[in-house]
């Protein structure tokens, strides 16, 4: 297999995923910051759609989208266990996994791209207007809020286990907070479950 890397937080979801796992797979790097993702060979022949990460399997076929790598990796080393080992806990995970990317990641990162990345991206795909990147990053902060409210009494998104909801929810906490987007002073939960993730090794991948 090979990952097709670059910055940014959806192949740090993978790089984590896969850190956690144990998993070693080679890597290339695609160069977003020169829009390398958005021309051929890449745009062409791994992922038609310009957008990072990728995973190509040993037969050519190419895998796109981090939550579907993720689950790929999860079938083919089912050890440790990270989206579930049950039907209920899989269900669980896929539950705050999706409202997490939904009300969390979209927002966030919409309005960062609306604003401070405008410089970078408007040349490349259609973004809403800049005077509507406050009010998406106001609703992602709001179901930030919405979250830290649901957490308490927990250790990680999905009680006592370690899950892709704590991968995908901690790689877009910490880019938000590098593009001006930090955790609410007024979350309780969050701050503590961030600082506890922040140390596991996989974080740094």
């Amino acid at each position: 297999m090979k990952f097709y890397n670059s910055v940014g937080p959806n192949p740090h979801v993978v790089r984590m995923f896969m850190a956690e796992k144990g998993l070693d797979i080679p890597v290339q790097q695609i160069d977003l910051m020169k829009g390398e993702n958005r021309q051929p060979p890449y745009a062409e022949k791994i992922n038609t759609a310009g957008q990072m990460p990728a995973l190509e399997l040993d037969d050519g076929t190419t895998v796109c989208e981090i939550t579907a790598i993720c689950e790929y990796l999860e079938e083919i080393q089912p050890e440790p266990v990270l989206i579930g080992a049950t039907p209920k806990e899989r269900a669980e995970t896929r539950m705050w996994t999706r409202r997490i990317d939904l009300n969390i990641v979209e927002p966030l990162t919409n309005g960062f791209r609306a604003a401070e990345g405008r410089p970078l991206f408007e040349s490349r795909f259609r973004l809403v207007r800049a005077e509507a990147a406050e009010d998406l990053k106001a609703i992602a902060k709001d179901k930030i809020l919405w979250l830290d409210g649901q957490m308490e009494g927990r250790i990680f998104v999905c009680g006592d286990r370690f899950s892709l909801a704590d991968i995908l929810l901690y790689c877009f906490l910490a880019f938000g907070a590098q593009v001006g987007q930090p955790l609410p002073a007024e979350a309780k939960w969050l701050p503590v479950w961030f600082a506890k993730v922040k140390e596991r090794p996989s974080a740094s991948a």
